[in-house]
């Protein structure tokens, strides 16, 4: 297979893990793993697949009287707000079988716990089966998490998107006084460029290595030895912690093909990055239309103009919008 060929397959292989388990099941998903589904073939893969229902996650959802089984898919990591969402589904239905799935890979949740990378076997997924059980109240039932990188949306087979990471953001200078002000007075850095990952926000710190695991996933899936350049601070510590990736490390020495990938700070280039100059159509669409309601990479079309329904109050939200991503 060819890396461009892998490529265009990588998306919509990363969720046959997720298909294998939605059968008989009410599927819960938050909004960056809702859009990557909604640009590989939408809530009807799973609904083909056997899912009975597919709903916002959410504490006020939860799963019907003869619904045992829940699949959850999610974006980050099983802590905090996340894990007391999915207790409360959990605590306000009757699953006796449980599934998450987390685009998280399971060494970044060994790191956000404090807790050595060097331990057998997969012991925050374990822990988490166990509290699954825990909150289904019989420890005899079943539960499983998984690790599973649904984050890419492929717009076209040229250009893919990563919603789940929207909100990481290049650094700014005023970020260097901010992390500057935490540190003794010797061991300050001198620009933005001096910054090391470990002098970031914990948080930011496991968004950057998420990120950078994700694209190590997908080189190790076409079978590509990258060779890495950047424009920016904020590019360079994703490219050092990519580069420093054990799967990276491999694969530069196996890999058989090679590719090029460019790291670049569009806080550098501002002006070009948010204008709007009406140069092409794709543009003028994206600033013209509203967003779908939870999405960052596509827009609703008002598809009254196709029907002869009239806007009343009875027929205000009957009718779906249109969007990009399904075109027929």
């Amino acid at each position: 297979m060819l890396p461009t060929d892998g490529l265009m397959c990588f998306p919509g292989q990363t969720w046959e893990k997720v298909l294998s388990k939605v059968k008989k099941a009410v599927v819960f998903m938050d909004d960056s793993c809702s859009e990557s589904l909604h640009w590989n073939g939408g809530a009807a893969l799973l609904l083909e697949a056997g899912a009975r229902n597919v709903k916002q996650f959410s504490s006020f959802e939860a799963g019907g009287q003869n619904e045992p089984k829940a699949v959850f898919v999610v974006s980050t990591l099983l802590k905090g707000r996340t894990a007391d969402i999915i207790k409360d589904i959990i605590s306000l239905s009757h699953f006796q079988y449980c599934v998450v799935f987390t685009s998280v890979p399971h060494y970044i949740h060994l790191l956000a716990n404090n807790v050595s990378s060097d331990l057998d076997g997969k012991p925050v997924f374990e822990q988490f089966e166990e509290k699954l059980c825990e909150w289904m109240g019989d420890m005899n039932f079943t539960a499983e998490v998984m690790y599973a990188p649904v984050v890419f949306a492929p717009l076209t087979q040229q250009l893919y998107l990563l919603p789940a990471f929207s909100d990481v953001f290049p650094l700014l200078e005023v970020d260097l006084e901010t992390i500057n002000e935490k540190r003794p007075e010797k061991k300050r850095f001198g620009s933005l460029m001096d910054i090391d990952i470990q002098a970031l926000p914990p948080e930011l710190q496991m968004q950057i290595k998420h990120l950078a695991s994700t694209l190590n996933l997908m080189f190790d899936f076409i079978s590509t030895r990258e060779e890495s350049f950047v424009v920016g601070p904020m590019s360079r510590l994703i490219a050092t912690e990519m580069a420093c990736h054990p799967q990276a490390k491999n694969r530069r020495k196996m890999a058989p093909n090679k590719a090029s990938i460019v790291f670049i700070d569009r806080t550098l280039d501002l002006t070009g990055a948010v204008g709007h100059h009406g140069d092409n159509l794709v543009e003028k669409i994206l600033s013209v239309l509203p967003q779908l309601p939870g999405h960052v990479t596509d827009v609703q079309v008002d598809m009254r103009q196709l029907t002869n329904l009239k806007e009343t109050t009875d027929t205000t939200g009957i009718l779906a919008p249109g969007c990009l991503a399904q075109n027929q």
